[in-house]
């Protein structure tokens, strides 16, 4: 199962041997790598890599591993698989309406409290049955593998009532079951307060902790618990209270914090130990030095500030400061409805300042920490997932980002398995 031998490769990026988990502040300019390289994967491992000048194409591994896939990547480089640590990849349909209502001067909190937004994918997603609901993901899973994704975070949240949160969390775990690459699923049930409750805001978070955690803990549905704390969402004191009933379920957090404002979400994210806290598109001194003391990596999401106009997370800002900066694609259908996460990398160089290797970084292994896989994803590294990607021929590496919106990836590879790459 899973071998595959890739010869005369113009760059090998992302080399890692020293099992570090994350790299943060001046380390991020660093994406180690190998130029005119091979790479080994033996059941479904990466077992070896190295340069063309020392390589033996009779070496016996080569010649006594049966089924053997050998590709030769002349012109082209290999990169690890991107990972990919927030995304909303289960919903109902899509929201192009609201789209519209945005170009026509609508604020996202205005679409919200009129009923749209996440509220909006809740309604749409009750009509549906698990297996419409699983139907659909699976063909975005698929599109977003071929796009060079080799794990990804999926969260519930577009349910709000106890039966559709699990729901959407039982359609992830059957997505788990058939899809190639690793899954992480979040609890997300503080995502809004629905409208039956919007009076009754007490009574909803009681819900919450009291009925949909015990719930999710005991079929064993979901990895991480999240809660968005942010202005017109659930308060620093709300979201304290969920997380903390999350923890004695052993479901760390991962946090939306400080997308509308600086509310706070931030120092809620770190008290509570949180694995991540994402969006950050207004953060201030005191949110970075908060996050320097912590190991909560901050994730950025620029794919909903460039959808949202809405202002870039400051990661320019969080390397300088030596703050690890972590990248994802926050796929969903109201403010980021594209799980490619080249275009992300290419909106972080472009419209957040990071270099083609700090994105790389960002989008790979510290992408990784934040869905607990540094043991297995993130980085060439001998044992890890045989999880890379191979490009197109392209001039350099700087080009990925430099070319945005146009595919680059020829062929994605998981577990040693090339995966068909049609666009």
């Amino acid at each position: 199962m899973g071998h595959i031998l890739i010869k005369n490769i113009k760059g090998l990026y992302g080399i890692d041997e020293s099992g570090r988990q994350v790299r943060k502040g001046a380390e991020m300019a660093d994406l180690p790598f190998i130029e005119n390289a091979w790479l080994w994967i033996k059941d479904g491992l990466i077992n070896d890599y190295g340069s063309m000048t020392d390589f033996n194409m009779f070496d016996e591994r080569f010649t006594k591993t049966p089924g053997i896939d050998i590709k030769d990547a002349t012109g082209k480089y290999v990169l690890p698989s991107y990972i990919d640590s927030h995304t909303h990849l289960v919903f109902a349909q899509s929201r192009e309406e609201e789209f519209v209502m945005r170009i026509k001067g609508k604020s996202y909190e205005e679409i919200a409290a009129a009923g749209g937004g996440i509220l909006n994918s809740a309604a749409k997603l009750r009509a549906m049955s698990e297996n419409e609901l699983l139907e659909g993901a699976f063909g975005r899973l698929q599109e977003v593998m071929k796009y060079g994704t080799g794990a990804i975070e999926i969260k519930s949240g577009y349910g709000l009532t106890l039966e559709d949160e699990l729901k959407m969390l039982r359609v992830i775990r059957r997505l788990k079951d058939i899809s190639p690459i690793d899954i992480k699923a979040t609890f997300l049930g503080a995502h809004a307060i629905p409208m039956d409750f919007k009076n009754r805001r007490e009574d909803y978070i009681k819900l919450v902790i009291d009925e949909m955690l015990p719930k999710v803990a005991d079929e064993g549905l979901a990895d991480f618990c999240d809660v968005f704390c942010d202005q017109g969402f659930f308060t620093c004191e709300e979201t304290d209270r969920i997380l903390q009933a999350a923890s004695k379920y052993n479901l760390r957090a991962k946090i939306h914090g400080n997308e509308l404002g600086i509310t706070g979400g931030v120092q809620v994210a770190v008290k509570n130990n949180a694995l991540s806290v994402d969006h950050l598109e207004y953060m201030g001194q005191e949110e970075i030095d908060c996050l320097k003391a912590s190991m909560t990596m901050p994730v950025a999401l620029p794919n909903c500030s460039f959808f949202l106009g809405l202002p870039y997370a400051p990661a320019r800002k969080m390397i300088d400061a030596g703050l690890p900066v972590c990248l994802a694609t926050d796929y969903n259908p109201g403010s980021s409805p594209n799980g490619r996460m080249g275009f992300v990398v290419s909106l972080a160089c472009i419209q957040m300042k990071l270099t083609p290797e700090e994105a790389i970084n960002a989008a790979t292994i510290n992408g990784a920490y934040s869905l607990g896989l540094s043991e297995t994803h993130g980085s060439i590294s001998k044992g890890k997932k045989g999880n890379v990607y191979i490009t197109k021929e392209i001039p350099s590496l700087a080009y990925l980002p430099y070319s945005f919106g146009v595919p680059s990836v020829e062929t994605a590879i998981v577990s040693g398995k090339k995966i068909a790459v049609n666009y």
